[in-house]
């Protein structure tokens, strides 16, 4: 009998199914929110480009050094906007990442292991692969190799945008994929940060920073959301653990991962689901974006394109993000498939999961910090890293629309049928049982 239990446990796991409603219908909101501010990130970067190669790069240039608070060097206050903007403004964006990531583990596709197993492997093969291919490309200068973790990243807001922008109807499973893989990067990205680009720091404010990130873990484990307490807590982490040379993002992370995330006393949201939708709009729509105004304005004028085109670092970059994403997401995924003998979904091609593997080597944001950290902001070998970065990434995003495209037929029917509801009760058929599985035994 097709419907006897033995035979359903005997049938080959699904990649790139959603189980629930309740999770398509959350992991829609999110992605819809980060489509919008990838849009807006576009945005910011090329103003930032067009300005900074205008013949008023000497504006641009002196609106990223100014100071706002010259007075703020005892507190190690005294930033200049780009980098109010990439060690303030991101601390937001870290702090989503870090209830992103606290969801995805409790309750989330990363709390079942079997199904946590393919984004996770995925995301290293993804993140390990680029890394190799830039330290090959510079295994001579000991200096360029500083910037191994730079063609790492993946932008998610850059890649739903250009999803958005080829008005591709990607099926839901295979963006929840690409977001929690994303996500599982950010992860890596936090550690790498954390570990390799942290110099000289110091322990007494580093374990200071910690004390606020008690005190705000205990009000939200309580239940308590009084942004009188918790905003000036958050930013009293942020400033000590700025002050002690670990970068400051890192207190976002770790607020986020403290705030609880399953409902209490009735609630139909948690805590972590309610602080993303509150925190989320303002990440996607003004903190990544204005990063990516102070971030991306590299002027070319009066450089020689020939030498930034066979710089090692420029081609590392380039390489890792469009060849070794693909090689380490699409390798990875194909022998995971391979090993667990699980089958794509019904009418998913492999071809569907080359497109989202080259969408995973646009690494905007996180790729651009991390080339401010590893080289110094507005040194000459940063400026070759953003230019390889935004040549990667506008590669890996034009190669991902065509081969996405082609598949646009498919993709539409396969949206229609996920979002029919024949009965009307605001929740699709696909999501809800059928009247044999009703009837089967347990």
């Amino acid at each position: 009998m097709a419907d006897h239990p033995d035979e359903e446990r005997a049938s080959p796991p699904r990649l790139f199914r959603l189980s629930s409603w309740r999770e398509a219908k959350f992991l829609a909101e999110a992605l819809r929110m980060e489509t919008v501010g990838g849009a807006l990130l576009l945005l910011g970067a090329v103003l930032a480009l067009i300005w900074a190669n205008t013949p008023w790069t000497d504006a641009y240039e002196g609106v990223r050094g100014f100071v706002p608070w010259p007075g703020g060097e005892a507190l190690y206050l005294n930033l200049d906007l780009a980098h109010w903007a990439g060690d303030g403004l991101l601390a937001i964006f870290f702090f989503v990442v870090g209830l992103e990531l606290k969801r995805e583990f409790v309750a989330g596709s990363l709390r079942d292991p079997r199904q946590a197993a393919l984004p996770i492997v995925a995301a290293i093969g993804g993140m390990a692969v680029p890394a190799l291919i830039f330290v090959l490309f510079n295994l001579s200068d000991s200096a360029a190799l500083q910037g191994w973790a730079v063609p790492t990243a993946t932008d998610i807001a850059f890649a739903l945008a250009v999803l958005a922008v080829i008005g591709s109807h990607l099926p839901l499973g295979l963006r929840a994929f690409l977001l929690t893989l994303a996500v599982v990067d950010d992860l890596f990205a936090i550690t790498i940060i954390a570990v390799f680009y942290t110099d000289d720091f110091n322990l007494l404010l580093l374990f200071c920073s910690l004390l606020p990130i008690v005190v705000f873990a205990l009000l939200v484990q309580r239940g308590k959301t009084w942004w009188w307490a918790l905003i000036p807590l958050a930013v009293t982490s942020w400033a000590l653990m700025h002050a002690s040379g670990v970068h400051a993002t890192i207190a976002g992370v770790l607020l986020g991962f403290v705030v609880p995330v399953l409902a209490r006393d009735g609630s139909e949201h948690g805590m972590a689901e309610h602080f993303e939708h509150l925190w989320r709009p303002i990440s996607a729509g003004i903190a990544v974006p204005v990063f990516a105004f102070f971030a991306a304005g590299v002027s070319l004028r009066g450089t020689d394109l020939g030498a930034i085109a066979t710089d090692p670092i420029v081609l590392g970059i380039v390489a890792g993000l469009v060849l070794g994403k693909v090689i380490g997401i699409f390798g990875s995924s194909y022998l995971m498939a391979r090993f667990t003998r699980a089958e794509l979904d019904e009418e998913l091609s492999w071809t569907d999961l080359l497109g989202v593997s080259l969408l995973a080597g646009i690494g905007f944001t996180v790729s651009l910090l991390i080339g401010e950290l590893a080289f110094g902001t507005g040194t000459e070998r940063d400026g070759a890293a953003k230019v390889a970065v935004v040549a990667g990434s506008v590669i890996a995003a034009v190669l991902a629309a065509i081969v996405l495209s082609r598949r646009n037929t498919v993709y539409r029917r396969l949206h229609e049928r996920a979002n029919r509801d024949s009965d009307a009760d605001g929740v699709p058929d696909i999501y809800q049982p059928s009247p044999l599985a009703e009837t089967r035994p347990t």
